[in-house]
C-alpha cells in the first residue's frame, strides 16, 4: 500500500524511460514557455517542480540554460522525414533532398547560422528550380521544429527564393543532338533515337519507364507514387488520386503506355503494390540513377526528366490537339500554365488568322455589277488589291 502511494502520479513528474529509475521535470515557466529538466529521483523530482512552480508564480527568469537541451539538426530531419512519408505523394524526392541535408549538417546544432547555408546553396551551383525545391524542403524542416518545441525560428526564411523560368519548354526533337564517338550512336541523327538506343542497350529494364513517362505526361512523383490498384489494364486507364493541386485524375493508356505496363505487370510479384519495382522486386524511388548518364552518353542537351513531360503535352499541341484537353491530360489547374505550349500549333494559329482575310474590304472600287459569287469577289478584291500595291510600290 506504501508502494502504491509513493508511486502515485504528480502532475509534471515522469520517468522519460520507464523503469530507468532517472526522473524529469515538465513546467511552464514565468513566459509561457515550455521547459523540461531532469531531476535525478522521484522525490528530487516532486520537490523542484514545486520549486519551479512558485519560483513562476513570483515571475522569477529562469537562468538561460534551463531553456532547452542542446538539439542536434539530423533530429530535425529525422521527424521531416516522418512527416514526409506518411503525408508527401513525392516522398522520395523529399526524402533525396533531407537525406542531402542531413549529411551536410546533421551533427550540428539545430539552428544553422543563415551564413552557412547561404555557402552550402550558393556552392551547389544548382538550376533555380532545384535551388528553390531545397529551400522549400529545409522550411518544412525548420516548420516541423517548430511546431515541435524543438526551435523557436525558421533560419530558411532568410534565404532568397529564385526566380524560375516556368515558360521553358525543352521536348525530344527540338535540337541536334551532340556529336559522339561511340559506334552505336552513330546512325542515330536525332535526340529521341538516340536516347532510346542508350536506354536499350545499358538500362533495358529502365524501357518500359521511359514509355510510360513519355506516353502519359505523368509527373515523376505520381509516376513512381503508383501502384497496381490504380491501374486499369482491361479499361485502357489510370487513376492519379492526389495530383499536386489536389485533385484525381485519370489518364487514358495509349497502346503503347499499356504495352509498357503489361510487361511491368509481368515483373511484379505484389498484384497491389508498388508499379516501379527493380529485379529485386523492391520500390524504385526515382530515375536519376539512370537517367542522367543516359542522356550524358546520348549527348542530349540540357535535358531532364520533366522534359518528357514537355515532350507529351508539345507534341499533343503539335498534333492539333486543343489547349483545354491538354490541360486536363497534364492535370493543370489552369488553363494559364497550359499556354506555355500554345506557340507550338503554327498551323492552328495560321488558320485563326486567316479567317480575318474574309472581311477585308477590296481597296479599289469593284465594277458596277461584278461578279456577286463570293469566291469571284474574292478575286477581284485580290486583284485590286495587287494593282494597289503595285502602284504605291512604284511611287514610292
Amino acid at each position: 500500500m506504501k508502494r502504491r502511494e509513493e508511486l502515485k502520479k504528480v502532475r509534471g513528474v515522469f520517468e522519460k524511460e520507464p523503469g530507468s529509475g532517472v526522473w524529469w521535470i515538465q513546467y511552464f515557466d514565468a513566459e509561457g514557455r515550455r521547459r523540461r529538466e531532469i531531476a535525478g529521483t522521484r522525490g528530487n523530482a516532486i520537490d523542484l517542480v514545486g520549486k519551479r512552480r512558485n519560483e513562476k508564480l513570483t515571475g522569477k527568469k529562469l537562468p538561460e540554460k534551463l531553456r532547452r537541451r542542446k538539439v542536434r539538426f539530423e533530429e530535425l530531419t529525422s521527424a521531416a522525414e516522418a512527416y514526409c512519408k506518411a503525408n508527401n505523394q513525392g516522398q522520395q524526392f523529399d526524402l533525396y533532398r533531407i537525406g542531402r541535408l542531413k549529411a551536410e549538417f546533421g551533427n550540428r546544432p539545430a539552428l544553422i547560422p543563415i551564413e552557412d547555408l547561404r555557402r552550402w546553396f550558393d556552392e551547389q551551383n544548382w538550376e533555380d528550380a532545384t535551388y528553390n525545391r531545397y529551400k522549400t524542403t529545409l522550411s518544412l524542416i525548420y516548420r516541423l521544429a517548430i511546431e515541435n518545441g524543438k526551435v523557436e525560428s525558421n533560419p530558411a526564411k532568410l534565404l532568397k527564393h529564385k526566380r524560375e523560368d516556368n515558360g521553358r519548354v525543352r521536348f525530344l526533337g527540338q535540337f541536334a543532338p551532340l556529336r559522339t564517338k561511340l559506334e552505336y550512336l552513330k546512325d542515330c541523327s536525332d535526340e529521341e533515337s538516340r536516347l532510346r538506343a542508350v536506354v536499350h542497350k545499358n538500362y533495358p529494364e529502365h524501357l518500359p519507364e521511359f514509355e510510360i513517362a513519355l506516353q502519359t505526361g505523368m509527373r515523376p512523383s505520381e509516376q513512381y507514387g503508383l501502384v497496381w490498384n490504380r491501374v486499369d489494364l482491361s479499361l485502357k486507364l489510370l487513376t492519379i488520386p492526389k495530383t499536386k493541386n489536389g485533385r484525381t485524375r485519370h489518364l487514358p493508356l495509349n497502346s503503347v503506355a499499356l504495352g509498357a505496363f503489361k510487361v511491368l505487370r509481368q515483373r511484379s510479384l505484389d498484384p497491389v503494390g508498388p508499379v516501379f519495382v527493380n529485379i529485386h522486386g523492391e520500390p524504385l524511388r526515382g530515375h536519376k540513377h539512370w537517367f542522367d548518364p543516359a542522356v550524358r552518353e546520348a549527348g542530349v542537351r540540357e535535358f531532364t526528366w520533366y522534359c518528357l513531360r514537355h515532350t507529351f503535352a508539345s507534341r499533343l499541341v503539335m498534333s492539333g490537339v486543343d489547349l483545354r484537353t491538354v490541360a486536363e491530360l497534364m492535370g493543370h489547374k489552369t488553363i494559364q500554365m497550359t499556354m506555355r505550349y500554345a506557340h507550338l500549333a503554327p498551323a492552328h494559329q495560321l488558320a485563326a488568322v486567316e479567317r480575318l482575310a474574309s472581311f477585308q474590304l477590296p481597296l479599289a472600287k469593284v465594277e458596277e455589277g461584278g461578279p456577286s459569287a463570293g469566291s469571284s469577289a474574292t478575286t477581284s478584291a485580290t486583284e485590286a488589291e495587287t494593282e494597289h500595291f503595285e502602284k504605291s510600290a512604284t511611287v514610292s
